[in-house]
């Protein structure tokens, strides 16, 4: 047995523990969406079936289950585009089953219709697709006994039950929209320590690993957009989460001062890979981005310690003073001040995020 073939079966077993960890690690986090999908269809079925005295209301149940989903993008008006889209295509299928009837060919009509009036109606791809399932199943399915419109009141029941399931027992939004939170603050925090290896020990390979990194929080930045969006509209309409409302809203504040700063870190780290091409050790300038990554990591912690924030503040303005490179690098040659000039704005942008107006943090910035 080789040394390399034992280490590709020791790979595939780690693979396959990490695999293995992440399924159950998913289905856990699942848990509370499934309690509240199930919840939901039960309540639909008993309104639909021991209220409306519908035999079989399949369809209060598929609505309900289609339109809450495992999607990550919660928020009311999702909902509540998504039960119109269902609505739309059970209509427009008993519309057709009176007209044309059943078959083969009417199905292929229905569905090309339903689709291109859900497309007209809005540009949500959900909202199509749960039209078109929907006319699909209104087109297969027996009739039932109360008459063909009796689906539409079924499709209407699940569409009500899953928007006041998501107002009064929604998901804990902020749950999703902290974990990618916490995702992009460790991608920025271990590029901005690989920039400062860089340029302490010389090292071209750790710049580019930034690099390499930064390029990626694009797609954190926007799945965090996308989570604190929905858990702020949750918040609005749910009188359970109402009272988070501030603290999502400073966390939206962190969020747009990271984006652009992820964004000049970006540009900082190309710089910087560039820079120490030729082997020279930069002390001054890596402590000097030490600094900023402190900044960084308390602006991680006050998503749930807001008095980080200030403790983030202030080690930014102290940082202000040495964003002159002619007092804080001392005949530093033009390369390595051309860092430092792009420090300045990633500092304005970090102590906006802090909660700092612009225009006092420009103010803070020394002439040069």
């Amino acid at each position: 047995m080789t040394e390399s073939g034992s280490a590709r079966r020791l790979e595939r077993r780690l693979n396959r523990s990490l695999d293995a960890r992440a399924a159950l690690g998913r289905a856990a986090e699942s848990a509370p969406n499934i309690a509240q999908i199930v919840l939901a269809a039960m309540l639909a079925w008993l309104i639909a079936h021991e209220v409306l005295g519908h035999p079989t209301p399949a369809i209060a149940l598929v609505s309900t289950l289609t339109i809450l989903g495992f999607n990550r993008d919660a928020r009311p008006r999702r909902v509540l585009e998504s039960a119109v889209g269902i609505l739309v295509g059970i209509v427009l299928s008993e519309v057709a089953l009176l007209v044309v009837g059943s078959g083969w060919w009417q199905i292929a009509m229905v569905l090309t219709v339903t689709l291109f009036v859900a497309r007209l109606l809005s540009p949500s791809a959900p909202f199509a697709i749960a039209a078109g399932v929907q006319s699909i199943l209104v087109m297969v399915l027996p009739a039932p006994d109360g008459g063909v419109f009796t689906r539409s009141i079924d499709g209407l029941v699940g569409g009500l039950v899953a928007l006041v399931v998501t107002a009064l027992l929604p998901r804990d939004p902020r749950r999703i929209a902290r974990r990618d939170a916490q995702r992009l603050l460790a991608t920025l925090s271990e590029s901005i320590a690989s920039v400062v290896e860089a340029l302490r020990d010389g090292q071209e390979p750790a710049a580019s690993l930034a690099l390499s990194r930064l390029r990626r929080t694009q797609a954190l930045i926007d799945a965090w957009a996308q989570s604190q969006e929905s858990a702020i509209a949750i918040a609005r309409i749910s009188p359970f989460l109402r009272r988070h409302l501030p603290a999502l809203r400073r966390q939206s504040q962190v969020l747009a001062g990271l984006d652009l700063a992820a964004r000049h870190l970006r540009v900082i780290s190309r710089r910087i890979a560039f820079l120490v091409r030729d082997g020279e050790q930069r002390p001054a300038l890596a402590n000097l981005v030490q600094q900023v990554a402190d900044a960084v990591n308390l602006l991680g912690e006050s998503l749930d310690d807001p008095a980080a924030a200030e403790r983030a503040r202030a080690v930014l303005v102290g940082v202000m003073p040495m964003l002159d490179p002619s007092s804080s690098l001392p005949g530093a040659r033009m390369p390595t001040t051309i860092v430092v000039h792009l420090l300045r704005p990633l500092v304005v942008d970090l102590l906006m995020a802090t909660g700092m107006r612009a225009e006092e943090a420009r103010a803070l910035l020394p002439s040069s």
